[in-house]
């Protein structure tokens, strides 16, 4: 089957709520060798952020995303250890980065897609989760030592926190030594400019690309 028949009903999947659907999507993806990350980022990642676009205009509610949610996670989950092992050569030794979605955000979707990515791609993941409380980020970043963090805000009400996120780390003293990435639907390069972030992401493969870089260059 032609992948962009896969990345249609991928989409479908996430957009009707469909777990079952999703997860048979991945193992036919699996099993006829197609491009999986092409797979996530225009199937399932397109369908989430139509979902997404819909719950903006209070078309959709929140049981409703979360719904999309699970079918989605049902369809990566089979995906990810696949996309593990044949990204096992795409690099290595990267270094430990942080990742999680900002205080007051409970979306994780998107998040967990780029931690699976910055893994293949030779990155050491702490992924922190959901809604994770400004404190509790710093603490990891001195627990941890990550080459970087990122943070993902997907509602205009929660970007202020990566903003004090960056205060936070500098307060600390911690800040020069990480590169931070902000991410999410609302997020702009114009916004990480204006908070002192040090990379802007659009999206997992983007994320892939220029953190790697980053790191190279640091």
């Amino acid at each position: 089957m032609p992948i962009a028949d896969l990345e249609a009903r991928a989409r479908e999947a996430v957009m009707k709520y469909d777990a079952k659907a999703s997860v048979q999507v991945a193992n036919e993806a699996i099993a006829e060798k197609v491009n999986l990350v092409d797979l996530i980022q225009n199937g399932y990642t397109k369908g989430m952020t139509e979902v997404g676009d819909l719950f903006e205009q209070k078309k959709l509610y929140l049981p409703h995303i979360m719904a999309a949610a699970q079918a989605m996670t049902a369809g990566t989950t089979v995906l990810a250890p696949e996309l593990e092992r044949t990204g096992a050569k795409v690099g290595d030794g990267l270094g430990t980065f942080a990742i999680c979605t900002i205080e007051g955000d409970i979306h994780s979707i998107g998040k967990d897609i780029v931690a699976i990515m910055l893994k293949v791609a030779g990155f050491n993941v702490v992924n922190l989760g959901r809604d994770v409380p400004l404190k509790d980020i710093v603490a990891a970043c001195k627990t941890h030592n990550p080459i970087g963090v990122g943070t993902s805000a997907l509602m205009t009400s929660t970007m202020v926190n990566q903003k004090t996120l960056e205060e936070l780390l500098r307060k600390e003293g911690i800040r020069d030594k990480l590169i931070t990435n902000v991410g999410g639907a609302p997020v702009t390069q114009q916004w990480a400019d204006e908070i002192g972030a040090s990379v802007y992401t659009e999206n997992a493969s983007d994320a892939v690309a220029k953190l790697t870089k980053a790191v190279k260059a640091k």
